[in-house]
C-alpha cells in the first residue's frame, strides 16, 4: 500500500481531491491540480477540488493529455490513486476529439470516430432536428445555421465537439499597435499578453483552427490589450460587447490610445448613440433590451449589420443567457472571450465552452504578482458579532431576510470607518449591494455614492476625481464590480455581496490589483457578520481566489474598534 507522508494530495474515488495547504509541496501540487480540476471549498487547512468533465475538456483543449493528468495525480498523491479515477479521466478526456464538425461538399458535416457513437447520437431526440441527411454510418450533413445549436446540445449530452468547420473572414480593417502611445511614451505587450494572443490563434490538439476561445487574466493584467493585440493581428472589422457604458468608453479610449485606429473608425452603439463603425462597441444591456417580456430582442440584428471578422465578449462570465442565442448563430465568426474568472453562478460554463470556445490561455494570479505585473494584495475578513437586539430579529426571519439583516448590520459602519482611518490618505473604494446601506455609509464617510441610477457623465467625473487624488474615498454599488479603471485604488472594503458569488469576489479584489507606483501592496477587506448566513456565503465567495493562491486573515472586530 503506497504511503507518501510528505505528499499533500488525497485522491478519492468520487473524483474529489483533498489538498492540504500547509507543507513545502503544497504550492506545486496546487499549481498542477488547478490546470485540470475545479476548487469547491477552501477552508484553512484542506481544500476540496473536483475533477469534472468540463475541467478535463478545457485541459484537453489547452494541450494537456490524460496521461499528464494521471501522472500529476500520482506524483502528488499521498496514497494509491483509486484505480477507477485514471480510467474515468482517460475516458472523459478521450471524448474530446471523437466528434468533429468539418467542411464537406460546400457545407459542413458531423463526423464520429466510429459508427456506434453516431448511432447513439441519432437516438437522442434533442439531436434529431439538428442532423441533416446521413452520409454513411459515421457522418451527417449539418445546416450551417444550426452549427452553434448542435455544439450546445452535444455539450449537454457529454460530448464535446471539435469544430473544424473554420471561419469566414470579415471585412478588412488595417490596423496595428502603436509603438508610442498618444498619451505617453513607448510601450509594448507584456510577455504573457503576447502569449495570450498567440494562444488564441493556435490550433488546438483536436485540430481546430485558432480563432475562438477564452483568455483568463486577473483584473488589472490588461485583458483589453490582449483584445487589441488580437484585433491588430487579425485586421478585420470587430464588434466588442461590454458590461457597461463605462467599460465601453474605457475600451474606446484604450484602442484610440494604443492602436493606429482613428476616432472615426470606432463607434458606440448605445441608447444614446447608435454609430456603426469598423470597430463598434455596445453593451450586454443594450443587446438584451426589448419592449416587453414577449417582444423580440430589438438589437440582436447588430450581429448581422456589418461584415464582422471578430466578436469580442468582455467579461464573458457575465454573458447574459439570451446572448448565447446570438452566439449560436455566428459560429462562423471568430470569437474572443475575456474574463478574470470562468466561474458562472448560473452553471452555464458549458455554453461558454461550446459557443465562445475553450479556455485558450490563463496564468495564475500569484505568478503575475511575483513578476510585478499586478499588485500584491492582503485579504482580510473582519468578522463582526451581531448585537443582541438584531440577533432576535435575525433568528425569526426567513432566509432572504436573514441575509439582508446580516449584510446590513448597523455596526458595519463603524468597522468601515475604522478601515478608512487605518489607511489615511489611501485611495479607498467601499463596495456593497444594498443601496440603503451604501447611502448611510456615504453620508458617514462624507464620500459620494455611485449607483446604477447615477448619470454616466457624473460617474465619469467622479472616477476622474478619484484617479487624480482629489477624492480619497468612493462608495460604489455593484456597478463597481466590473471594468472600472481606477488604477490607484489601494484599499477595497466589501460591506455586502451577492449570495456566495465567487465571480463577484474575484472582480472586487481586482479593483485594487493594478501595480502601484511605489511597489506597495493593496488591501482587500470583507466585513462579515459573525455566525450568520453571510459568513457561510463569504466562505463560498472566497473559493475562486483560494484557487489562485490567496488566503484570508480572519479577525473578530466590534464597531468602534481601531484596526
Amino acid at each position: 500500500m503506497r504511503y507518501e507522508p510528505d505528499n499533500p494530495l488525497i485522491v478519492q474515488s468520487d473524483h474529489t481531491l483533498l489538498l492540504e495547504t500547509l507543507g513545502p509541496r503544497a504550492p506545486g501540487a496546487r499549481a498542477d491540480v488547478a490546470r485540470f480540476a475545479e476548487l469547491v471549498k477552501s477552508p484553512e487547512y484542506v481544500h476540496l477540488w473536483r475533477l469534472t468533465p468540463l475541467s478535463l475538456w478545457n485541459a484537453a483543449a489547452a494541450g494537456l493529455s490524460a496521461d499528464g493528468v494521471v501522472a500529476a495525480l500520482e506524483r502528488w498523491s499521498r496514497y494509491e490513486v483509486p484505480p477507477g479515477v485514471p480510467a474515468w479521466v482517460r475516458g472523459t478526456m478521450g471524448r474530446f476529439g471523437r466528434l468533429r464538425l468539418q467542411p464537406a461538399d460546400g457545407g459542413i458535416e458531423l463526423v464520429a470516430d466510429e459508427p456506434a457513437l453516431m448511432r447513439e447520437l441519432r437516438a437522442h431526440r434533442k439531436l434529431k432536428p439538428l442532423l441533416g441527411p446521413r452520409r454513411g454510418d459515421r457522418a451527417h450533413a449539418v445546416d450551417p445555421a444550426v452549427r452553434g445549436d448542435l455544439k450546445q446540445a452535444l455539450i449537454t449530452l457529454g460530448h464535446p465537439l471539435v469544430d473544424l468547420a473554420g471561419f469566414v473572414d470579415g471585412a478588412p480593417l488595417p490596423m496595428s499597435l502603436r509603438a508610442d502611445r498618444r498619451r505617453g511614451g513607448p510601450w509594448g505587450l507584456r510577455p504573457y499578453q503576447e502569449a495570450a494572443v498567440d494562444a488564441f490563434f493556435r490550433a488546438d490538439p483536436g485540430g481546430a483552427d485558432g480563432g475562438s476561445g477564452v483568455v483568463v487574466l486577473p483584473c488589472g493584467a490588461g485583458k483589453t490589450l490582449v483584445g487589441a493585440g488580437v484585433m491588430a493581428r487579425l485586421g478585420m472589422r470587430t464588434l466588442i460587447l461590454c458590461t457597461s457604458t463605462t467599460a465601453l468608453r474605457q475600451w474606446r479610449d484604450e484602442l484610440l490610445d494604443r492602436t493606429t485606429l482613428e476616432a472615426d473608425e470606432v463607434g458606440e452603439y448605445t441608447g444614446a448613440v447608435k454609430d456603426l463603425r469598423p470597430v463598434t462597441l455596445t453593451t450586454y444591456q443594450m443587446l438584451t433590451w426589448r419592449r416587453s417580456r414577449d417582444a423580440p430582442f430589438a438589437h440582436f440584428s447588430l450581429f448581422d449589420r456589418d461584415d464582422w471578422g471578430l466578436v469580442i465578449y468582455d467579461e464573458v462570465h457575465l454573458l447574459p443567457a439570451p446572448v448565447f442565442r446570438a452566439a449560436a448563430r455566428i459560429q462562423a465568426r471568430r470569437r474572443l472571450g475575456l474574463t478574470a474568472t470562468l466561474v458562472r453562478e448560473d452553471g452555464l460554463e458549458g455554453d461558454v465552452f461550446a459557443l465562445i470556445g475553450p479556455r485558450r490561455f490563463d496564468v495564475p494570479w500569484r505568478d503575475l504578482e511575483r513578476q510585478g505585473w499586478i499588485a500584491s494584495a492582503k485579504c482580510v475578513e473582519l468578522r463582526m458579532p451581531l448585537d443582541s437586539e438584531a440577533r432576535i430579529g435575525y433568528a425569526t426571519a426567513g432566509d432572504r431576510d436573514q441575509h439582508r439583516i446580516a449584510a446590513c448590520a448597523p455596526g458595519k459602519a463603524g468597522v468601515v470607518r475604522a478601515v478608512v482611518e487605518a489607511h489615511p490618505g489611501a485611495p479607498t473604494l467601499v463596495i456593497g449591494m444594498y443601496l440603503d446601506q451604501l447611502e448611510v455609509l456615504a453620508e458617514e464617510l462624507g464620500a459620494p455614492l455611485i449607483t446604477g441610477d447615477t448619470p454616466q457623465d457624473q460617474r465619469d467625473a467622479l472616477y476622474a476625481q478619484f484617479r487624480e487624488g482629489r477624492l480619497p474615498v468612493l462608495v460604489l454599488s455593484r456597478v463597481g464590480n466590473f471594468s472600472v479603471d481606477l488604477p490607484d485604488a489601494r484599499v477595497c472594503v466589501q460591506v455586502s455581496g451577492a449570495w456566495g458569488s465567487r465571480q463577484e469576489e474575484a472582480q472586487r479584489l481586482g479593483r485594487v490589483l493594478r501595480p502601484k507606483a511605489d511597489g506597495g501592496f493593496s488591501w482587500f477587506y470583507t466585513v462579515v457578520t459573525l455566525d450568520t448566513v453571510e459568513q457561510a456565503f463569504a466562505e463560498r465567495r472566497q473559493v475562486f481566489l483560494a484557487e489562485q493562491g490567496y488566503s484570508y486573515e480572519a479577525r473578530v472586530v466590534h464597531s468602534g474598534d481601531r484596526l
